[in-house]
Order: structure tokens, then C-alpha cells, then sequence
């Protein structure tokens, strides 16, 4: 008969931690199996039984057990000083970490397999090495910190119009999406299928032309107000916003949020905007087009339907646009802004020291 653990008896703060190990994407193999151990000896099962639903041995069901009922979820750590000691020099170690910001030149990164020549060790202990160390340097982030002298007034100026809209107003985020290609694939795509086999289509096209979208999208409902146009001009961008005027209630105040491009700056725009007094421009600080939320919407769009679509015709680029408009404003999902703007301003103060600690050092 195998014996019995039911002197395991689980709080739920510990049954809860077990679950999230056993169910986390991110847990190790280990950490997996000694809490599935646990929870089915918690269940009132007998130790052959869990070693046996398992796969494992009645040994190891025992010794987790044991160490459990002890110690509770410390029981289940890995005892320090285990395990088979390291052979690596400390100095090969050393220079397989802090040599990992300076590759050979021409080259931009190291790679495992160059630093494992580099370093006179294998590929996968360079691996080791680095997942130990939290070290990528396969992986590139791109930013751009903005030079803006004006930079905190506009930053706190958009923000809170996001955070705190004035009433009797529709806050409008506008921008211009060039350069949408019309490209027609040379061969049809293939399609998506089980078992492994990914939606694929071929790397060359034609070209059919290009065409501009703008688009202001109305942060407190959702809904989208487009134009496609063959440029963006002053003249594209004065119709658009006369086609505002006419698709938004009377009545209202409109606050729009732009970048400094300059055809939004233009003489003719001022004019006319002076003209019509419920409008209200609330200009983006330079290089910080991350703030207006109608980016996010261009990003939507540009997966769903431009960049893997093939259209034979500027037409019907402009027609799948338009299709996926229309149906995006039957059903509108608002963007909301969530980030606390002083935790961005401190982000984004850190990011300037380091960025000037690296041009000194140069």
C-alpha cells in the first residue's frame, strides 16, 4: 500500500502560490513539478499514486513531500551549494559578461557563437552565462528623447487633456498617414493550415502607387473621422480639417492634437483657423509622436489590413481602408491613456543622464 500524505494541509496563500507556479509560462521545470507534486499530495492522494500520475519516483515524491510539510514553499527551493560546480575561469566569465557592450569591430553585437570563440568556450555556456546575467544583446529597442525647450509644458498640456477632458469638447487626435502602398504580390499568398504551417506570402510585389490617410480619431468615443488624399499639403490638410467642421456637432469646442509637422503650421491652416474659433491646437512636443493616440490606431491598421494585404489598384487599397473603417466606427474601441506622467518624466530624465554620460565618455 503506498502511504498516505494527507498531513499536508495547504493555506491558501500557499495553495494560491502553487497554482501560479504550476500554471505561470514563465515557471522552470522544477519549480512546475515540485508544486504539482504538492498540490496532488494536498489532494489526499498516496505518494505511488502522485509518483505514478507523475511519472516520477516514489523517491522524489517522498523527499518534496517532506521537505514541505518542513519548511513550507522555502522547503521547495533549491538548496544552496548543490549541484556541480562551476569549471569556467572567473576571468573567462568576467570577459564573456563585461565584454558584452564592446564587440569586435565591424560587427554591431557579439553573438553566442562569436563570443564562444572569442572566449574559448562552448556556444551554450555562453547562453548559460548570459541568460544567468539577464544579458541580450540580440535584442535592439529604439527611442527617441526629445529636444523640445518647450518640452513639459506641451507634455502636461496633451495629458491632460487625456486625463481630465473639459466638458462641452471633442478632443480630436489627428495625424497623417503617408505613403500607404498599394503593393500586389507577384504570386497569391498561401494559406494559414494546421500542423505548423504559417500564413506566408512572397517578398516581391509590385508597386501600384501610394496614397495619404488622415485620420482623427475621437478619443472619447472611439470613432474615426478619415480622408484619403493623393498628398499632404496645406491644401489636403485645410480640407480635412473643413471636413471636421462639418462631421462634428455644433456647439462643441474642438481640441485637436497634432505633431510640428509643418504643413500643420502653415500661414493658410493659421488663417483659417483663426477663423474658426472653436478649435483648439494643442501641438505634440517635438519627436514625441508616441503621445498622440491616433499612432496607436495607424499601428492597428497597418497590421490588419496594409501590410499583408496585396491590392491590385490604389483603388482598392482605398477601398479595403475604407471597408475596415466603416466597420471599426459600427463598433469603436477607445484608446485610453494610463500612464502617470510624473513616472514618464522621471524615465524619461534617466534616459537623458545616461544618454549624456555616453556622449562624454566618447
Amino acid at each position: 500500500m503506498g502511504r498516505s500524505i494527507a498531513t499536508i494541509k495547504l493555506t491558501p496563500v500557499e495553495k494560491a502560490e502553487l497554482v501560479r507556479r504550476l500554471n505561470s509560462p514563465t515557471s522552470t521545470v522544477r519549480d512546475h513539478l515540485r508544486a504539482s507534486i504538492i498540490l496532488e499530495c494536498a489532494s489526499g492522494k498516496k505518494q505511488q499514486e502522485v509518483a505514478e500520475s507523475l511519472s516520477i519516483s516514489l523517491t522524489k515524491v517522498n523527499r518534496w513531500s517532506k521537505r514541505f510539510s518542513k519548511n513550507g514553499l522555502d522547503g521547495l527551493r533549491d538548496i544552496a551549494g548543490k549541484g556541480r560546480k562551476s569549471n569556467i575561469p572567473e576571468s573567462v566569465l568576467n570577459k564573456i559578461v563585461t565584454e558584452v557592450t564592446q564587440p569586435p569591430q565591424p560587427c554591431a553585437r557579439w553573438s553566442t557563437r562569436t563570443m564562444a570563440r572569442h572566449a574559448g568556450v562552448s556556444r551554450s555556456t555562453v547562453n548559460r552565462i548570459w541568460n544567468k546575467n539577464e544579458l541580450k544583446p540580440h535584442l535592439t529597442k529604439t527611442f527617441k528623447l526629445s529636444n523640445d525647450p518647450q518640452f513639459e509644458q506641451k507634455f502636461w498640456d496633451v495629458i491632460g487633456l487625456y486625463l481630465d477632458p473639459p466638458e462641452k469638447a471633442i478632443i480630436l487626435c489627428c495625424d497623417e498617414k503617408s505613403q500607404c502602398q498599394a503593393l500586389e504580390r507577384t504570386q497569391p499568398s498561401l494559406p494559414l493550415g494546421i500542423g505548423g504551417y504559417l500564413h506566408t506570402r512572397t517578398h516581391d510585389y509590385k508597386r501600384h502607387g501610394t496614397i495619404t490617410l488622415f485620420a482623427a480619431l475621437n478619443y472619447l468615443d472611439g470613432k474615426i473621422i478619415s480622408r484619403t488624399e493623393t498628398s499632404h499639403t496645406n491644401v489636403e490638410w485645410l480640407r480635412f480639417l473643413k471636413q471636421i467642421e462639418k462631421e462634428t456637432p455644433k456647439g462643441l469646442s474642438i481640441h485637436l492634437i497634432i505633431d510640428n509637422y509643418a504643413t500643420h503650421k502653415h500661414e493658410n491652416v493659421k488663417n483659417w483657423l483663426s477663423k474658426h474659433k472653436r478649435f483648439n491646437v494643442h501641438y505634440t512636443p517635438t519627436g514625441s509622436s508616441w503621445m498622440n493616440l491616433v499612432e496607436r490606431f495607424f499601428r492597428d491598421l497597418t497590421v490588419d489590413v496594409v501590410r499583408d494585404g496585396s491590392f491590385e489598384s490604389v483603388k482598392d487599397l482605398v477601398a479595403d481602408i475604407e471597408e475596415y473603417l466603416s466597420q471599426r466606427n459600427l463598433n469603436p474601441q477607445p484608446y485610453r491613456w494610463k500612464a502617470d506622467g510624473e513616472v514618464i518624466l522621471r524615465k524619461i530624465a534617466k534616459a537623458r543622464n545616461v544618454r549624456d554620460s555616453v556622449k562624454n565618455s566618447i
